[in-house]
């Protein structure tokens, strides 16, 4: 399969995933179901931001982990895409030295790739079904730690660098919200079976 084909079926996957974990303003949680959400999140490295972040897909949820997980891994991509985008406004600030600049190229390059990996590991989630499951599961947690790895790398690349305190403060502080969202995705993947 080439890469148009496979990414043509991730986006697929995801958005059918999706459509099924996403906030609805109009069905209200049960109490079953928050719950749900609560305890689940009890295994994760950051169980308050879990819930927070996580409670408002109750109702779609329900008590259902596979769900769980993809609107753990939702939340997770979009507030990935929204730090890239916070990162690159960085890049077109004025008064950008060139070692700033290559750093923040980087962690936009690094922060690409960590999207591409939850895509991949939601993938890995929609085949949790098929004979291979194992095989699916164990991809799914790979491609998830691969993303952390990535978030991580963007940071990393920053020190011994000179670079304004506040970029690098801003950047920080946008990725270290992205690892915390992507390692409870994690968790709740690693408690799925």
């Amino acid at each position: 399969m080439d890469f148009p084909t496979i990414h043509f079926l991730t986006t697929l996957i995801f958005l059918i995933l999706i459509s099924h974990a996403h906030p609805t303003a109009c069905a209200t949680p049960s109490k079953t179901s928050t719950n749900f959400i609560k305890k689940s999140c009890n295994t994760t490295t950051y169980p308050s931001l879990c819930v927070k972040t996580l409670t408002p897909y109750a109702a779609s949820v329900g008590t259902n982990p596979l769900k769980l997980c993809t609107a753990a891994l939702a939340a997770a991509i979009q507030a990935t895409n929204n730090c890239t985008t916070t990162v690159s406004k960085l890049a077109n600030q004025k008064g950008i030295t060139r070692p700033e600049a290559r750093a923040i190229k980087d962690c936009i390059g690094d922060m690409k790739d960590a999207v591409y990996e939850l895509k991949q590991t939601l993938a890995a989630m929609g085949h949790l079904g098929d004979a291979d499951r194992e095989f699916q599961w164990a991809n799914a947690k790979t491609y998830a730690s691969a993303a952390i790895t990535d978030a991580e790398t963007c940071v990393d690349g920053f020190l011994g660098r000179k670079v304004n305190p506040t970029v690098k403060k801003k950047i920080r502080s946008c990725v270290s919200g992205v690892e915390k969202l992507m390692s409870n995705a994690l968790s709740l993947i690693n408690h799925l079976y």
